[in-house]
């Protein structure tokens, strides 16, 4: 059955931390799709402009002058063709005239309506009878750096991933157990936390870095003696935003130090020696590749994950593969704009042996399609928070997911861990 696109509807919606953000309904003559965009906090330098000037609003109106109107007679089943579309609408190689969150949401519910079109869910349509493997979640549960407000701890992300466990629910279990056993540790580490959650339902508390350190290492090993599997964890440094050019040196506020490229690397393996760090994302400032090939080489059986190093861009990707920086990338599509071009990165990725780790922001909505993508696109990870309304969202489209396909449903396979 043909799924000719008949109209596009644009409306302004919120995410999680109440900010303004674009929802677009695709209707076709079959088929109905939804999709809204998120919005990251630190964000890489490479990703494409989110809004036009005139931010939502002008977006809304880009919606109804400019891409409505070129889209409305076009095929959905034909994702190519509708996100090159959007490219030659826009014509900039950044979506700055109707913004690269406009073309994501425009993308995703595109495929979307496809999708429903022929009966299928979003991860039948996109990955055909192959897609059956389920992710592991990557889950935050403490929160430092730019996701927090006052005393915390430089690092911006202590993410647990159960890499021991058989299913998907066992690992969200898992996650959900290791985030309620850190709440109850940072209490009796910090007599005046009060609870307080970041806009991902991480815990913020007035803790050190290597006191955070020590907090999930014991609540995972606790876990996973409860369990009996392995949850491992790791970190998001988010390096470019401690990051000082003029000095050329790493400033960690919180423990009063400075570390220049090398003093950082050496920080760095000593952690993931002493921790037995499964992941590292953003170790270094973004413009840093030679760092990121250091490290790579250096530290054994953990991940080291590209985000505003690659910013899930293609041409950035082939430059890491050149030097072996990285091999693990972060991929959140909006920071490219279009399905098509997302799945370029990811198919590189993975020819070249990179992890590929789906990824919210932390600015989300109650969007579930990530979810999706990530079974769809064979994504061993997903990064999606643990708690947290928008998170949960995602997690429960996986359970779903895994319970669809039944004994089909199998996890991914970590081999460097």
């Amino acid at each position: 059955m043909t799924s000719i696109i008949e109209d596009l509807i644009a409306r302004k919606i919120f995410n999680n931390r109440g900010e303004e953000t674009i929802e677009v309904d695709v209707i076709t003559t079959s088929g109905f799709g939804r999709a809204s965009a998120p919005a990251g906090k630190s964000r890489g330098k490479a990703e494409v402009v989110y809004y036009p000037q005139g931010g939502v609003d002008q977006a809304l109106k880009a919606i109804d002058d400019l891409v409505a109107p070129e889209l409305a007679g076009l095929n959905s089943d034909f994702q190519e063709e509708i996100d090159n579309t959007l490219h030659e609408i826009d014509g900039t190689t950044n979506f700055k005239v109707i913004g690269g969150n406009t073309a994501f949401a425009v993308s995703l519910a595109n495929a979307e309506a496809a999708a429903n079109s022929h009966s299928l869910l979003l991860f039948q349509f996109l990955g055909g009878n192959t897609a059956n493997v389920l992710p592991y979640p990557l889950g935050n549960t403490i929160s430092g750096g730019q996701h927090t407000r006052g005393k915390a701890p430089d690092i911006q992300e202590y993410l647990a991933l159960p890499h021991g466990a058989e299913t998907f629910l066992e690992a969200a279990i898992a996650n959900a157990q290791i985030h309620r056993k850190i709440g109850e540790l940072l209490k009796k580490e910090d007599k005046l936390f009060s609870g307080g959650k970041s806009s991902e339902g991480a815990w913020i508390a007035n803790i050190g870095n290597l006191e955070a350190f020590d907090v999930i290492a014991k609540a995972c090993e606790e876990v996973g003696n409860e369990l009996d599997f392995e949850c491992g964890f790791g970190i998001d440094v988010a390096a470019s935003s401690f990051w000082k050019e003029k000095e050329e040196k790493y400033i960690y506020q919180r423990e009063r130090k400075k570390r220049e490229a090398g003093e950082q690397l050496e920080f760095l393996l000593d952690l993931i020696e002493k921790y037995h760090l499964a992941y590292v994302e953003d170790p270094f400032h973004e413009e840093d590749f030679e760092s990121f090939k250091e490290l790579t080489k250096k530290a054994k059986n953990c991940l080291i994950c590209g985000d505003d190093l690659f910013t899930t861009n293609n041409e950035r990707l082939n430059y890491g593969i050149k030097l072996n920086a990285a091999n693990a990338i972060i991929i959140k599509v909006n920071q490219i704009g279009t399905l098509t071009d997302a799945l370029e990165t990811i198919e590189n990725a993975q020819r070249h042996g990179y992890t590929t780790v789906m990824s919210h922001r932390s600015g989300d909505t109650c969007d579930w399609h990530i979810a999706q993508l990530a079974v769809a696109f064979k994504c061993p990870i997903i990064k999606t928070g643990v708690v947290e309304g928008t998170r949960i969202a995602k997690i429960n489209e996986l359970v779903r997911i895994e319970h669809f396909l039944g004994n089909r449903a199998k996890m991914a396979d970590l081999r460097i861990l």
